[in-house]
């Protein structure tokens, strides 16, 4: 069973992102507010569950929290900022919708930066760790598929609805073939050589 809470008698919003490591598409970030005392024995890391389970567990978080919400940061903004200040600010976007405002945040991983003078704590493998934290993993990973199903039927040849815009030989093969989407990620190594091989 994860853990409800780390600040003990805070409102504590946990972080995570999705889609860091793709060569096209959006990165996204979910944050999770759950009651204090919130127990699901189902929740679990996202990567470690079925797509159809995800999405399950997604109705049931979004019922359950008492706050969530996604935020999102394009290819373009991804190539200007980085990609790690990119899923920061993802996750910064995330948390200025919520509804309820957080008192403390964790975050999965290692690197966040400050948000509104709150605590944070970062945790490596947080989303396995913490309810809040793979609530938010399920959510990012979610629906950011969901959005890479709909780029896919509009770019097919990538194969983005098996890989998500992750760099799998098919994907990097069709991008040599067929050269980049407006939803590729410029400044990523597209084709695996260590170079940035197109004339952008």
């Amino acid at each position: 069973m994860l853990a409800s809470h780390y600040y003990n008698g805070k409102i504590e919003a946990g972080c995570d992102e999705a889609g860091r490591g793709c060569l096209a598409g959006s990165v996204y970030a979910a944050a999770v507010i759950f009651p204090e005392d919130y127990q699901n024995a189902e929740l679990n890391d996202s990567k470690q569950l079925t797509d159809k389970r995800r999405h399950q567990l997604r109705e049931i978080i979004e019922h359950d929290a008492l706050a969530w919400a996604v935020g999102i940061v394009t290819p373009e903004e991804i190539d200007k900022i980085n990609i790690l200040n990119a899923s920061i600010l993802a996750m910064h976007r995330a948390l200025d919708q919520l509804q309820v405002r957080p008192e403390t945040i964790i975050v999965d991983g290692n690197r966040f930066k400050p948000y509104q003078q709150l605590p944070y704590t970062t945790i490596v493998k947080g989303d396995g760790k913490y309810l809040s934290i793979a609530a938010a993993s399920i959510l990012a990973k979610t629906y950011r598929d969901d959005y890479m199903d709909r780029l896919a039927v509009e770019y097919p040849c990538y194969d983005w609805l098996s890989n998500k815009g992750y760099p799998t030989k098919k994907h990097r093969e069709a991008i040599r073939q067929y050269g980049i989407t407006p939803y590729h990620r410029k400044t990523f190594n597209l084709l695996g050589d260590g170079q940035l091989s197109f004339d952008f």
